[in-house]
C-alpha cells in the first residue's frame, strides 16, 4: 500500500532530505566508484527530474523511498 508523490509538490528541503536519506541507506549500490553524499544526491536528483525515479510513500510504514520507473 504505497502511493507515488509528485516531487514537484514537495518543499525543496523535503526533496533533498528524501534524496539524502535514500543515498545513505545500507546496500545502496553506486558501482565501484566512491562518491560524496552531495554527488549521490545530485545523481538522484537528475534521475528524479528526468522521470527515471519517483518518490513513493508507504502508508503502512509511513516512510518515503525512491522507486524506479524504468
Amino acid at each position: 500500500p504505497s502511493m507515488q508523490i509528485p516531487w514537484q509538490q514537495l518543499a525543496p528541503d523535503t526533496v533533498t532530505a528524501i534524496l539524502e536519506e535514500f543515498a545513505t541507506r545500507e546496500g545502496t549500490d553506486y558501482g565501484h566508484e566512491q562518491y560524496t553524499l552531495a554527488q549521490k544526491v545530485s545523481m538522484l536528483r537528475r534521475q528524479l527530474e528526468r522521470g527515471d525515479v519517483a518518490v513513493s510513500f508507504d502508508t503502512q510504514t509511513e516512510t518515503c523511498s525512491l522507486i524506479s520507473l524504468r
